[in-house]
C-alpha cells in the first residue's frame, strides 16, 4: 500500500498540473511498485486530472485502474470517482460513493481512508454534515497514527465554519480553538495560519454580535 507521506510529497493542491506531471514521473522511474501501488497512483493521478476540469479524461482513467480487488484500490476508486462527480456539481450522485468508500475502508483498517470519506461525505451532504464530521472525528482522534489525526484540524475547522455560518458563535469558536489546538500538536505551519484566522475572524464576528 502506498504510503500517504510519499502521496503528501507528490501532491500540490494549489497546482494539480504540477501534481499530474509529477505523478507520472512516479509511475514511470518511482518504485519499485506493485500491481496494488501503482493502481493507487494512477488514482491520484486521476484526482489530478479531475481538479483540472478535465472529468471525462479522470472518469476514464478510473475505469481502467487495475487491482481493483484490492480493498484499498475499490476505496480510493469510490473515492476519487465521488470527487470527480461532486467537482462537476453533481454531489447527490456523489454522496452515496462516498458513504459505500467509508464503509469498505472502514471494513478493512483503512483508517486515513475512512476519515477521508467521511470528511467528503460531509460536503456533499451538507443537510448531515455534522453527523459525518462527527463519526471522522472520533475514528481520528481513537487513531494512533499522526497523518491520519492531523485529518482533526480540517474537521474541525469545517464543524467551526458550519456553526458559524448560522450565527452560533461560541460553538464556532469552541471548534476553531480544538482545531488549532491539533494543528499545534500534528498541523502543517499552513494549517496553523488558517487556524488563528479563523479564530480571528470568530472573535471579530463575536464581539461584532455583542454591540
Amino acid at each position: 500500500m502506498i504510503d500517504q507521506e510519499l502521496l503528501d510529497e507528490l501532491w500540490d493542491f494549489d497546482e494539480p498540473a504540477v501534481t499530474e506531471a509529477r505523478l507520472h514521473v512516479e509511475l514511470e522511474q518511482g518504485g519499485p511498485y506493485d500491481e496494488i501501488e501503482r493502481s493507487e497512483l494512477k488514482t491520484q493521478l486521476a484526482r489530478a486530472i479531475g481538479l483540472q476540469e478535465r472529468y471525462d479524461d479522470a472518469a476514464e482513467m478510473l475505469i481502467e485502474v487495475e487491482a481493483a480487488e484490492a480493498p484499498v484500490v475499490i476505496a480510493r476508486v469510490l473515492l476519487e470517482s465521488g470527487r470527480i462527480l461532486n467537482s462537476a456539481g453533481k454531489p447527490t450522485d456523489a454522496a452515496p460513493l462516498f458513504l459505500r468508500a467509508a464503509e469498505i475502508a472502514g471494513e478493512n483498517g483503512l483508517v486515513f481512508l475512512q476519515v477521508d470519506a467521511l470528511h467528503m461525505l460531509a460536503i456533499a451532504a451538507p443537510s448531515n454534515a455534522d453527523h459525518w464530521t462527527g463519526q471522522a472525528v472520533a475514528i481520528a482522534a481513537a487513531s494512533p497514527d499522526r497523518r491520519t489525526q492531523r485529518w482533526l484540524v480540517s474537521l474541525h475547522n469545517n464543524l467551526g465554519w458550519n456553526h458559524f455560518d448560522a450565527g452560533e458563535f461560541e460553538a464556532a469558536m469552541a471548534e476553531f480553538v480544538e482545531a488549532a489546538r491539533w494543528a499545534d500538536l500534528v498541523g502543517t505551519e499552513q494549517q496553523r495560519t488558517w487556524a488563528a484566522e479563523a479564530i480571528a475572524e470568530c472573535s471579530t464576528a463575536t464581539q461584532s454580535d455583542e454591540l
